[in-house]
C-alpha cells in the first residue's frame, strides 16, 4: 500500500468512526425516531431526564439522581461582576397516541439570563418553557426550568451552575400518556459568557500537564462551543496517533541497511538532535512561560527532572563511544541491524529513534557492565518496545558468540500471562532466525541461535513420556505444540508437527522446498521443558509462573550456572543432576552414555538478561512471591557464575517504579525515555494530526447496564450489516469512496466486550443468544477470550481474528474479554470495544483500551457503573482521565517482607538452594531424606550458612526485618529436625518443610484444601 493510500483509507475509516459513534449515540437518544410502538422509557436511555419530584422522593438517595437524573448541566467560573448570558434549553417530549407513541416537533427556547449581583439559586424561563410544551402536548403534566446557583469556591472564587430540570409531575392524570414526565433527547446550551478556567490542582509533575478546565458538566459532558457552552450525551476525549520524530531538523538515517554498514555517523547525529532539543525544551524559562501557575517547589522539581534528562543523554553518548572503542561490540551491533531486516519482512526498514535511543543507553549491559541498575522501557503501547528488547538481545546474543559463549541462554523473557508469551513466540523467533541467517553468513562459531518456549500450565509439557498427557505414542500430541504460526525464515505456514523418537523431541518442520533452512531439518524452537535445558536456546520466552521450577526441576541450573556436562550422543545436549532413570544425567529417556565435558567455559553459562513485560502487573501477592525468586535467582548465579543478570522491564506505569524494582530486584531504576517537559511534545514522540482512538464515556439513563451493553451491541453489528447490504447507501452516507466498505466491514465488524468479572462477561454471552433479535441475520458470533478459555483454543481465535474466513457469516463479531486480553492482543482488526464498568486500576483501563486501534482509528465505548461512586467520579472528569491517565496510576502495592509471603516460599528457597548447589557439590541425587541427612553429616554448619545466605539474598539484615529473620531460622530447625528423624527416611526432603512443600507456581499463593463432592443419591 502507497503512502496515498493509506492516507486516503485512514481518512476513510475516521470518518467511518464519527459515523458509527453517532449511530450508537442517536439509537440511544431516539434521534431521528418520531414513531414507536413501545413506552420510549423502555427503548432509550441517553439524553433523558426524569422528573424533580421522582428523584426527591426515591429511597436510593444520591444514587437516583446519578442512575436517571433529574437536571443537566454545566459549573464555570464567571468572569465578570455583572453576569449576563443566553440559556438555550432543547428537548422531545413523546406522548401515546392509541397503539402507538409518537413524538412532535423538538422544543427549543432561548432563555435571557442576568444574576443578580448577590449570591444564591434562581429559577428562569419557566412560563416560556411551560408555552412551549403546551404547544405540542396540552394537558400533559410536563414542565421544565432552567435554574441557577451563584456560589463560592472553598478558595473564594465565584461559580455558577447552570441546569436544565425536569419539573413535570409524574402522577398527573395524563403522566402514563408522556412516559410517566420524562423529557427525552436533551441538552443545555450557554451563549455570550465570559468565563475563567479552572485549574486542576498542582500535584507532583504539574508542569507537564495542561491543567486547565474550561467547565465541569453537570449529570453531562460539556464542550466549548464560540463564546458559550453546550452539554453532551457522552463526555468525550480524543487521543492522537504520536508521531515518532518531532524536530524540524531531517531525521537521521537510522535503517537496518545503514546501521549494519556504518552506524557511527546517524548516531552522532541523533545525539547532536537529542542534545540541542533538550536545551531549549528542558530550560527553566521554556517551561516557566506556557505554566498556568509557578512556585520555587515547581522550579526545584523542573530542575531535578532537568538534570535526569541530561543524564539520560550522556548515556546514550557513552553508547555511542563504547561502539567506537569495542570492534566487537560493533560488530554485533552492526549484525542486529541486518538481522532485524530479516525479522521486519518488508513491514518496516528502520527503527524509531526512541527505540535506538534506549539501546545505545543500554549497551554496557551487552558487555556485562551495568548489572545492577533495572532499566525499564516506558513508551505507549504499539511504539515497538519488543522490537526494542530484541534489538539489544540479539546484540547481546552476537557479542556472546563473538567472544566465545558459543552456547547457553543469553536471555531469558517473562511474561506475567500466557497470552503474552504466545503472541511474542512468532516475533522473537522470527528475529532469531534472521539472527541465525547472519551468524552463518558471517561463519560464527557455535550453536544456531534459537528459541525455546517455558510456559507450562498444561499449554506445554515438562517431559514427554509414556501414558502421559503428553504420550508420545499419541499421534495428536505433536500438533498440539505448534507454537509457530509461520517458518520465521520463510514465512511459509505449511509446518508440519512431528515427534522424533531417536532423539525425544517435538519437532516444527518447515515444509517449504524453498525455505532457507531447509525442510530436512526442525526449526530451532524447543516447546518441551527437557529439551529447554537440553538445548539451552539463545533466547527462553515463557510465563513467570515457570521461575518456581527452581525448587523442582535440578535442570533449571542450565539458567544459572553451568550444566554437569554434555552427552557424547549427538542431538542429546546438555546433561543434569543423576536421577534412578537418568544415571548420568542426560535427559533423552533410555540415555546410558557417560557425560562428556561442557563444550564451553563454566562461567560462560548462566543467562546475561532477565526480561519482565509488563511490569506493572507484579503485584500484590504475585509480586511479593516474585521478590524472594528473584533475590534466589541473583544470588545462585552470583555465587555459581561470578555475575547476576541484567534486568531489563517495560511497564504502563510509572508510578512507585523505583519501589517496585527495589523490591521486586534489588536495584535502582532508570526509566527510558525520561518523561518530557511538556507531554504530547516530547523528542521521541509527540501528538500526531490522526485520530489514534475516540472514548466516549457512556452513562445509561433509567436502563440497567445490562440493557444498554445489549443495545450497543445491537447498533454496533446492524450498522455493519447495513454497509454489507447496500454499500452504495452507506458509502453515501458515511461520506467515503464505496471501494472501502468492504476494508470497513472487516476492520470494524469485529466488538469487543471487555469486562472485570466473568460473571459480567458470561451475561453478554448469554444475551448474545437471547437479546440480539434486532441485529439482521446473520446472527453474531460471540467468542471468549477470559483465563478460561483452553491454550489451544487462544491461538485458534487469535489466528481467526488476524485472518478472517472470507465469508462474514463465518467470522467472529463479538470477542468477550476479561483482563488476559489486556495485554499483548495486537491485531489491527480490533477497532471497536465497549468497556464494561471501569477496571479496578487506572494501568488496566490504558492497557486494556489500548488493544483496539493499532493501526486505525477507533471507538472506545466505556459504560460507566454510574450508581458506584468511583465510576461516577470518573465520568465527571472523564476528559481528564483519559488524558493524563498517567497521573491517575495508582502505586504498585508490593512488598518482600510479608511474613505470610515467606512461610509460602521458604521451602521453594532452600530447596532451590539444595538442588542448584547442594546437589552438585554431593555429587548423587539428594531428594530422598536419608541422602539429604547423609549428606548434612558432612555439612555442620548447614543450617547456620542457609539462614545466613537466605536472609541475606531476601535483605533480611536491618532492624525491620529480625521477626523475618527469625522465621527463617525457625523453618531451617524444623527442617533438621524432620531430616534426622528416621521414620522420614524413604520420604522426599521437600515435603519436610514447616508450612508444606515448594510452591508449584509463583501464583500457588493460598492454602490448598480438597473440596469433596456429595452423591446426590
Amino acid at each position: 500500500m502507497t503512502d496515498s493510500e493509506h492516507a486516503e483509507r485512514y481518512q476513510a475509516a475516521d470518518r467511518f468512526v464519527s459515523w458509527l459513534a453517532d449511530r450508537v449515540t442517536n439509537d440511544a437518544r431516539g434521534s431521528g425516531v418520531t414513531q414507536i410502538d413501545v413506552d420510549p422509557r423502555g427503548s432509550y436511555w441517553l439524553g433523558r431526564l426524569a422528573p424533580l419530584v421522582e428523584i426527591m422522593n426515591s429511597t436510593l438517595g444520591e444514587r437516583a439522581e446519578r442512575l436517571e437524573p433529574c437536571a443537566l448541566g454545566l459549573r464555570v467560573l464567571p468572569a465578570r461582576e455583572r453576569v449576563t448570558f443566553t440559556a438555550i434549553a432543547s428537548f422531545v417530549v413523546w406522548r401515546r397516541v392509541g397503539q402507538q407513541w409518537q413524538k412532535p416537533p423538538r422544543i427549543h427556547v432561548e432563555v435571557p439570563v442576568e444574576l443578580p449581583d448577590k449570591e444564591g439559586s434562581a429559577e428562569w424561563g419557566r412560563a416560556a418553557l411551560s408555552d412551549a410544551i403546551d404547544a405540542v402536548a396540552p394537558g400533559s403534566g410536563l414542565a421544565a426550568t432552567i435554574r441557577t446557583e451563584l456560589s463560592r469556591t472553598p478558595d473564594g472564587k465565584r461559580e455558577l451552575s447552570i441546569e436544565l430540570v425536569n419539573d413535570s409531575d409524574p402522577d398527573h392524570k395524563n403522566a402514563g400518556a408522556h412516559a410517566k414526565g420524562r423529557l427525552f433527547e436533551c441538552s443545555l446550551q450557554v451563549r455570550n459568557l465570559a468565563t475563567h478556567e479552572y485549574l486542576l490542582e498542582e500535584l507532583p509533575d504539574s508542569f507537564r500537564y495542561d491543567r486547565r478546565v474550561a467547565a465541569w458538566g453537570l449529570n453531562s459532558g460539556v464542550e466549548r462551543v464560540g463564546d458559550g457552552f453546550v452539554t453532551t450525551d457522552l463526555p468525550e476525549f480524543e487521543k492522537k496517533r504520536p508521531v515518532y520524530w518531532t524536530v524540524p531538523a531531517e531525521q537521521p538515517d537510522l535503517s537496518f541497511q545503514t546501521l549494519s554498514s556504518d552506524p557511527i555517523p546517524q548516531l552522532e547525529r541523533l545525539h547532536a538532535e537529542l542534545d540541542t532539543w533538550g536545551k531549549e525544551a528542558w530550560a527553566i524559562e521554556t517551561i516557566r512561560r506556557s505554566a498556568p501557575s509557578w512556585s520555587e517547589t515547581l522550579e526545584n522539581e523542573v530542575q531535578a527532572e532537568a538534570r535526569s534528562f541530561r543524564a539520560e543523554c550522556d548515556r546514550i553518548a557513552a553508547g555511542i563511544d563504547l561502539l567506537k572503542g569495542n570492534a566487537l561490540l560493533a560488530r554485533a551491533f552492526q549484525a542486529m541491524n541486518a538481522a532485524m531486516s530479516h525479522s521486519a519482512n518488508g513491514k518496516y526498514d528502520s527503527w524509531r529513534p526512541f527505540q535506538i535511543g534506549f539501546m545505545l543507553a543500554n549497551l554496557p549491559s551487552c558487555v556485562g557492565d551495568d548489572q545492577d541498575v533495572a532499566d525499564i522501557v516506558w513508551f505507549s503501547t504499539g511504539g515497538g518496545k519488543t522490537e526494542t528488547y530484541l534489538g539489544i538481545i540479539l546484540t547481546a546474543a552476537f557479542y556472546d558468540r563473538l567472544t566465545g559463549k558459543s552456547t547457553g541462554i543469553t536471555a531469558w523473557s517473562r511474561f506475567p500471562l500466557r497470552l503474552l508469551s504466545l503472541q511474542q513466540t512468532q516475533r522473537f523467533a522470527n528475529a532469531l532466525a534472521g539472527a541465525e541467517r547472519v551468524r552463518q553468513a558471517l561463519n560464527l562459531e557455535g550453536d544456531p541461535f534459537s528459541l525455546g518456549f517455558l510456559v507450562g500450565g498444561g499449554a506445554t509439557p515438562n517431559e514427554v513420556k509414556e501414558k502421559s498427557p503428553w504420550d508420545p505414542d499419541d499421534p495428536t500430541m505433536p500438533d498440539k505444540l505448534r507454537m509457530l504460526k509461520v517458518c520465521p525464515f520463510c514465512r511459509n505456514g505449511d509446518i508440519e508437527m512431528r515427534f522424533d523418537w531417536a532423539l525425544w523431541r517435538v519437532d516444527h518442520i518447515c515444509r517449504s522446498p524453498s525455505c532457507p533452512w531447509g525442510s530436512d531439518q526442525p526449526l530451532p524452537i524447543h516447546v518441551v521443558d527437557t529439551e529447554v535445558w537440553r538445548v539451552l536456546p539463545t533466547v527462553v520466552v515463557g510465563t513467570l509462573d515457570k521461575a518456581a521450577g527452581i525448587s523442582m526441576q535440578a535442570s533449571m541450573r542450565g539458567m544459572i550456572a553451568e550444566p554437569s556436562g554434555f552427552c557424547p550422543r549427538p542431538g542429546h545436549g546438555h546433561t543434569y543432576a543423576t536421577r534412578a532413570n537418568r544415571p548420568h544425567g542426560c535427559l533423552v529417556p533410555g540415555c546410558t552414555s557417560p557425560r562428556g565435558p561442557l563444550p564451553m567455559a563454566k562461567n560462560r553459562y548462566g543467562v546475561g538478561f532477565r526480561l519482565q513485560d509488563e511490569l506493572h502487573l507484579l503485584r500484590d501477592s504475585l509480586g511479593a512471591v516474585d521478590a524472594h525468586y528473584e533475590a534466589l535467582y541473583d544470588d545462585l548465579q552470583q555465587r555459581l557464575s561470578g555475575r547476576r543478570p541484567k534486568i531489563l522491564a517495560s511497564s504502563a506505569t510509572l508510578s512507585g517504579y523505583e519501589r517496585q524494582s527495589d523490591v521486586l530486584y534489588g536495584r535502582t531504576a532508570r526509566v527510558f525515555p525520561h518523561p518530557e517537559p511538556k507531554v504530547g511534545e516530547g523528542f521521541w514522540s509527540g501528538k500526531g494530526e490522526q485520530s489514534m482512538r475516540r472514548y466516549l464515556a457512556v452513562a445509561p439513563r433509567g436502563q440497567t447496564i445490562e440493557y444498554a451493553l445489549d443495545r450497543m451491541i445491537v447498533s454496533l453489528q446492524r450498522a455493519i450489516r447495513e454497509l454489507a447490504a447496500d454499500p452504495e447507501k452507506s458509502a453515501a452516507d458515511i461520506g467515503v469512496d464505496p471501494k472501502h466498505i468492504d476494508w470497513l466491514i472487516s476492520f470494524y465488524g469485529t466488538d469487543v466486550v471487555y469486562g472485570n468479572t466473568l460473571r459480567d462477561l458470561d451475561a453478554v454471552v448469554r444475551s448474545g443468544e437471547t437479546q440480539w433479535e434486532d441485529v439482521p441475520p446473520p446472527r453474531p458470533r460471540v467468542a471468549s477470550l477470559t483465563g478460561r478459555t483452553v491454550f489451544t483454543d487462544v491461538s485458534g481465535m487469535l489466528d481467526e481474528l488476524e485472518q478472517p474466513a472470507a465469508d462474514f457469516a463465518d467470522r467472529t463479531h463479538v470477542v468477550v474479554g476479561s483482563s488476559m486480553m489486556s495485554h499483548g492482543v495486537d491485531i489491527d482488526r480490533l477497532n471497536v470495544m465497549v468497556m464494561l464498568g471501569l477496571p479496578l486500576t487506572t494501568a488496566e483501563f490504558i492497557q486494556a483500551t489500548a488493544r483496539v486501534g493499532r493501526t486505525w482509528p477507533s471507538l472506545v465505548f466505556v459504560v460507566h457503573k454510574i450508581g458506584r461512586e468511583r465510576d461516577a467520579s470518573v465520568y465527571r472528569t472523564f476528559r481528564q482521565f483519559v488524558d493524563q491517565g498517567d497521573r491517575f496510576v495508582e502505586p504498585i502495592p508490593i512488598t518482600n517482607s510479608s511474613r505470610r509471603v515467606l512461610e509460602r516460599t521458604l521451602a521453594g528457597l532452600a530447596f532451590g538452594r539444595v538442588l542448584m548447589m547442594h546437589e552438585p557439590e554431593a555429587g548423587t541425587s539428594l531428594a530422598l531424606t536419608r541422602k539429604l541427612r547423609d549428606y548434612l553429616a558432612s555439612r555442620p554448619d548447614f543450617e547456620e550458612a542457609e539462614v545466613d545466605a537466605i536472609c541475606a539474598a531476601l535483605r533480611f539484615d536491618d532492624d525491620r526485618t529480625p521477626l523475618l529473620r527469625q522465621e527463617v531460622k525457625n523453618w531451617y530447625r524444623h527442617l533438621m529436625t524432620e531430616v534426622l528423624d528416621p521414620a522420614n527416611a524413604g520420604r522426599f526432603g521437600n515435603e519436610l518443610g514447616l508450612h508444606g512443600g515448594p510452591m508449584m507456581s509463583l501464583r500457588d499463593v493460598e492454602e490448598q484444601v480438597e473440596v469433596w463432592g456429595r452423591d446426590p443419591s
